[in-house]
């Protein structure tokens, strides 16, 4: 789907963040860190900076939390030079991290930039960008899905690693390849997700897992033309209440700008649906973020361009069988909006990589006003101590502290972990 050059950039995009980051640090005006921090110092704290040795580095993915409010993530570099697992527990007034995997950057995989998921069976799942097959994608390997849980008997040292296990190793023949995206699960304990390269026409794919003892068996549910039905899908799935999935693709559509698409079950097959082109004006263009629904079965998502070209979060609503589209926000700055969250209350949050008051990215939530949506910044990132660039979505607790990461800046450069409490 793309040239050699241009994945080589896509590869390299999060590394490049790092080394940006590190210089910003010693860039960044004193007085707007002072002024950031101070404005915000009751909400806003980080509560890692990753270090680029063991922790990691370079965490574009969402959190996890788990029911006793311990975090779960993933860094892009870091470990022994291709990405880690690390897990975040409180411990009295601060949080400890704990690295739970080191890729090797071979057959086990290499770049995780996905949020990890908990399964039907407790552990945790995810995919990994690179790695897997040997010589597949340039030599990097084409992304693999995997399974981590914890050792089988009680770990007594300070480290407690846990065990690794590839579920599929893509080809980017057919079967796909170069996994962005979370996976999840259906009701059957099947695992489903997008890739976004390869396919029958290079053009990526949505695959499902199935197991079957003794491991897993990939299925193609259906290979994206590159047409009006969509190119490149680049975000997580989402089940509605029947058992149909919901995603974007990047490219494809009506002027290459991306599409949001459906896919229903129809006998033993799928059948996608495009449920809206996006035509690269106000509605925004090429949206990399996946979709929420709402109580309504209304969807919710971000995509980049809009009027300001900072982005733009919309809404798609049903009837009749048919999708209209809702701009419910316009972002100004240089780049959009990841994915979103919507609270209890019918309240979204989400970050933006570029956008906010120091052009370093925001964390914000967008509330239903009077008809329309008011727009709130959580947090402005400077790009120094405080972070700066996050890309994935954020995570709520039951007490109402939002959780987030930062791909680049903190005490290292590196990226960091932060929490913002009410």
């Amino acid at each position: 789907m793309q040239s050699k050059e241009e994945f080589c950039n896509l590869i390299s995009r999060s590394i490049s963040r790092a080394a940006t980051a590190a210089l910003a640090m010693a860039t960044v005006f004193a007085l707007t860190v002072v002024l950031a921090q101070s404005a915000q110092a009751q909400t806003f704290k980080v509560i890692h900076n990753f270090t680029g040795g063991l922790d990691g580095a370079v965490p574009e993915a969402g959190l996890t939390l788990d029911e006793t409010g311990n975090l779960y993530g993933t860094a892009a570099a870091g470990g022994a030079g291709y990405g880690t697992v690390f897990s975040l527990a409180h411990r009295g007034p601060g949080w400890i991290l704990n690295p739970l995997y080191s890729f090797q950057g071979s057959s086990d995989g290499d770049f995780p930039i996905a949020r990890v998921i908990f399964g039907p069976d407790g552990s945790l799942y995810g995919t990994t960008m690179l790695g897997g097959v040997e010589g597949c994608d340039y030599g990097q390997g084409c992304g693999t899905v995997f399974n981590l849980r914890p050792q089988p008997t009680a770990c007594k040292a300070a480290l407690c690693p846990w065990i690794e296990t590839v579920l599929y190793r893509f080809t980017q023949g057919d079967d796909g390849g170069d996994p962005f995206a979370e996976v999840v699960f259906d009701k059957a304990g099947n695992i489903y997700g997008t890739a976004y390269n390869g396919g029958v026409g290079g053009n990526g794919v949505v695959y499902e897992l199935v197991f079957s003892d003794p491991g897993w068996t990939e299925t193609v549910l259906y290979s994206f033309a590159g047409g009006s039905d969509g190119e490149g899908p680049e975000a997580r799935l989402i089940f509605d209440i029947n058992g149909n999935l919901f995603s974007t693709t990047i490219f494809g559509g009506s002027g290459n700008n991306g599409t949001v698409f459906q896919m229903t079950p129809s006998g033993s097959g799928w059948t996608e649906q495009v449920l809206y082109r996006f035509q690269n004006g106000s509605d925004g263009r090429r949206p990399t973020a996946g979709l929420v629904f709402d109580a309504l079965g209304n969807l919710y998502g971000t995509a980049a361009g809009g009027a300001a070209n900072g982005g733009t979060a919309f809404e798609l609503t049903s009837s009749a069988g048919n999708w209209a589209y809702n701009l419910i926000y316009s972002f100004a700055g240089s780049s959009g909006p990841g994915d979103l969250f919507m609270d209890a209350a019918g309240n979204l949050y989400g970050t933006t990589y570029g956008d906010g008051a120091y052009g370093w990215g925001s964390a914000f939530n967008l509330v239903p006003s009077n008809g329309g949506w008011m727009y709130t910044s959580l947090h402005d990132f400077t790009g120094g101590t405080d972070g700066g660039n996050p890309i994935g979505g954020l995570a709520l607790d039951s007490r109402g502290n939002i959780y987030g990461t930062a791909s680049a800046g903190g005490a290292n450069g590196a990226g960091v972990v932060w929490e913002i409490t009410p």
